[in-house]
């Protein structure tokens, strides 16, 4: 029986998001601090309160900070033409990177945004000048979460590891996944119940490839 939804690989600590990927539609929805740094008409009625007058005419006034969708800041962001400037979620402030800087294991990612990778990577679209502090700190935070995840992984054969995921952000959750897979695959091959091997879907997706070509 086919699978009703095949995972689609997830963009977003590319320069765009794949938007055929369930993890980036969530993540694009994540909010993000801004200031509005033009007047926006017509827009005052869907982000400012009922209660401070706002109408379907009403512009949203220059000055005004509010929390947009990580997607509709990206539409909105525009360096020529200064729409709106974005503020740093608190996460990825220097305060925080001074922490992961520490010792980054003992952070829950996860509490602090299911998506920090990918959204710590989205947010160098907006051009901020601490963008290099940014990504440095990304990617160094991996680099030392990354050995205890895999190792955790390898070492909890039929362990409760529930403790353990809840802190990982997505990314580090599909690692720690593959991981386990790799340890049950091995521990199945060792007792003998996987006794016929079978060629990986890339190998057998290029033969085809190749068929076709050479039909061609």
């Amino acid at each position: 029986m086919s699978e009703a939804y095949f995972p689609v690989e997830s963009g977003a600590l590319g320069p765009e998001e794949n938007f055929l990927s369930l993890d980036d539609i969530l993540m694009s929805q994540e909010k993000l601090p801004v200031r509005v740094e033009k007047p926006m008409p017509h827009l005052g009625a869907f982000f400012l309160e009922r209660g401070a007058g706002a109408d379907s005419d009403q512009a949203l006034p220059q000055g005004t900070k509010l929390e947009f969708p990580l997607w509709l800041a990206k539409g909105l962001f525009d360096n020529k033409w200064r729409i709106l400037s974005v503020e740093l979620p608190k996460m990825y402030q220097e305060g925080w990177r001074t922490v992961f800087s520490a010792d980054a294991n003992v952070v829950d990612l996860h509490k602090m945004g299911p998506h920090f990778y990918g959204f710590g990577s989205q947010l160098l679209h907006f051009n901020h000048p601490e963008n290099t502090s940014i990504s440095q700190s990304l990617l160094q935070t991996f680099i030392g979460r990354f050995r205890r995840i895999m190792d955790s992984s390898q070492n909890s054969y039929n362990e409760d590891t529930s403790a353990l995921v809840a802190r990982l952000d997505e990314t580090e959750r599909g690692l720690f996944q593959i991981g386990q897979k790799g340890l049950n695959d091995f521990q199945s091959w060792e007792k003998g119940q996987a006794s016929q091997i079978t060629a990986s879907s890339l190998v057998q997706n290029y033969k085809k490839r190749k068929f076709t070509n050479m039909e061609d």
